[in-house]
Order: C-alpha cells, then sequence, then structure tokens
C-alpha cells in the first residue's frame, strides 16, 4: 500500500504518469499481487484504535530517545514515558515500546571494552582493600569510587576522571585534563567534597575505593583524603573485579558519550560535553539498580525515609 501510494502520480521514462491501475498490474506481474479494489479499499478504510495509538506514541518515542543521547533501550524509553503520561492516560506496554522501536529503527547504545589506564607503582606503600567488593553500601557517603579513563581528540589524549558515591551511583566529582598527573585526580575528589560540602552532608567514616594507579597513591592525593576524614581503600594489582563499580560509569561514558559524539576537537570541548552528560546522568537517567529512580532522585528517597522526628518536623 505504501509503495502504490509512493508512485501513484510519477513520470515513466515516456513522460506518462502511474496510475493505480497501472502500478497494481506491474506488482501483479512481479508476484505482490494486489487488485486496485483492494487498494481503495485500504485507503477509504480507518484507522484502528491500534494504530492512532502508533502514530501517537512514535514521536513521542523518537523524542525521547534523541533527548537522551540515543542510548536508551526499549526499556528504559518506556519508563520515561510512562513517568511523563498525562494523568488520564492509561499506562504504555513495554511490549508496544519495542516494536515500535523496532519499526522506527532505533535501539540503545551497547557497550564496548574498557581499556586499563592504571599505571602501578611496585615500590609504593599501598592501603588496605577495606570493600573487598560489596558495592552496595546502606546509605550514601559511606562508599565513593574513584577512576579514569583515556579519550582521543584531534589535539591529542585527554583524560577524565570521576569520582562515584556508589549507594545511588550518583557522579560527585569529575575531572578533564590532557595529562594523568596526580592533580587531576585530586581536582576530581576536591569536586566531590565540595559537593557533598555544599549539601551539609557529614563524610565521617567515608571510604573512598581505587585501583593502584600512581596518581592515586601519590602524596597530593592520600593528603586530600586525610584532610577531609575519608579512609583510602585499594583492591588487588590487575583485577578490575575490585573496581567495578567505577569502570561500569566509565563503560557508560565512553558508550553514552565519548563514542557517539567523536571526533573531539580537544579539552574544552570534551569538558563542556561531560559537564551536561554528568548532569543528565544524575538527574535524568534512570536505573534499574536504583528502582528506576535517577542516582539524586535515589538519595532523596533515603533521605526522605531516614529523616530523624526533628528533622521531619515531628513533635515528640
Amino acid at each position: 500500500m505504501r509503495y502504490v501510494d509512493e508512485h501513484v502520480g510519477v513520470r515513466d521514462g515516456d513522460g506518462l504518469r502511474w496510475g493505480v491501475e497501472s502500478i497494481c498490474a506491474q506488482l501483479t506481474e512481479l508476484g505482490a499481487k494486489i487488485a486496485p479494489a483492494t487498494y481503495y479499499e485500504h485507503r477509504g478504510r480507518k484507522p484502528t484504535s491500534r494504530e492512532v495509538r502508533d502514530e501517537d506514541l512514535k514521536p513521542r518515542i523518537a523524542a525521547v530517545h534523541a533527548s537522551n543521547y540515543g542510548v536508551y533501550g526499549a526499556r528504559k524509553v518506556w519508563l520515561m514515558l510512562n513517568r511523563e503520561r498525562p494523568a488520564d492516560e492509561p499506562p504504555i506496554a513495554r511490549c508496544t515500546v519495542e516494536r515500535l522501536m523496532g519499526e522506527m529503527g532505533l535501539a540503545g547504545a551497547v557497550r564496548g571494552k574498557v581499556k586499563r589506564t592504571t599505571i602501578s607503582d611496585p615500590k609504593a606503600p599501598k592501603p588496605l582493600d577495606l570493600v573487598d567488593r560489596n558495592f552496595a553500601p546502606l546509605a550514601p557517603d559511606r562508599l565513593w569510587v574513584a577512576d579514569f579513563t583515556y579519550v582521543s581528540t584531534w589535539s591529542g589524549w585527554c583524560y577524565t576522571a570521576f569520582v562515584i558515591d556508589a549507594y545511588a551511583r550518583r557522579i560527585l566529582g569529575w575531572s578533564v585534563a590532557t595529562t594523568m598527573t596526580s592533580q587531576f585526580v585530586v581536582d576530581a575528589v576536591e569536586q566531590a567534597i565540595w559537593t557533598r560540602g555544599r549539601e551539609g552532608k557529614d563524610l565521617a567514616g567515608l571510604i573512598a575505593h581505587h585501583d593502584h594507579g600512581v596518581q592515586y597513591m601519590s602524596v597530593a592525593y592520600s593528603e586530600r583524603l586525610d584532610a577531609a576524614g575519608i579512609k583510602p581503600s585499594t583492591g588487588a594489582v590487575g583485577s578490575s573485579y575490585d573496581n567495578a563499580l567505577a569502570e561500569s560509569v566509565i563503560g557508560l561514558y565512553k558508550t553514552e558519550l565519548v563514542k557517539p559524539r567523536r571526533p573531539w576537537k580537544g579539552l574544552d570541548d570534551l569538558e563542556i560535553a561531560t559537564a551536561e552528560w554528568v548532569d543528565w546522568f544524575n538527574h535524568r537517567r534512570p536505573f534499574e539498580y536504583c528502582d528506576d529512580l535517577t542516582p539524586v532522585e535515589a538519595e532523596a528517597a533515603h533521605y526522605a525515609h531516614h529523616q530523624t522526628p526533628a528533622a521531619a518536623g515531628v513533635s515528640n
């Protein structure tokens, strides 16, 4: 039917316009049998409620997909559509979103492998492993994880460091630099400390977990943690599982931002894009791990649930 619609009125090599009957005759000769009456019946038919619903959903699905870096698969698009739908609209089925995304050629991002950037100093003293691969603390500011990755740009390599709160996977600090110095990982943890300080949070008892990279073993990094009352922790040498959470977030960064938008010109445009992505990641990207809340929503839900009576304004 679409083929007939697209070719009715089109001129052939002799300058004659194709009509419905002539197109149907040619299609029938080629084995796609269709009678003109069938075509006219289809054109005069009213669309079904499902077809009307599909046509309403398609632009909304496309908008959600496009506004979230084009990385959402059917599940996250389905979640966002149901979050944003009007109260009087019936829930949208996940299978409907999957079907329509398939018809529209839309798909979620697929992660690649994360390249290790760790360069360790075998002679440097190393903190103990205080985490033992348990990346599921019971509250925010019990465990932070840190790592960094590389990004190729026209002006040379850049490096992006992250500090992530393990409770809700919220990125608290980040930094982009053109060299892998200790200062750029210090800048990331400095921002994380500032973020929590601005929110009035207490960092007593906090553990900061990282790998054996020389940047994290540096005196400057260790002194900054100590000044904030944060305990350092490291996993086993060469084991990706011992810092799996940080590597997972870095994998998302590479999959959702770095690879789709390359080539990068240099530090400035990467830094701006990273700031935008981190804001989206924290405030608008739902996590299945967080019961489909965003990291900021998950932290807010924790504090709302664990408010003391005095903080909640309840009198005794």
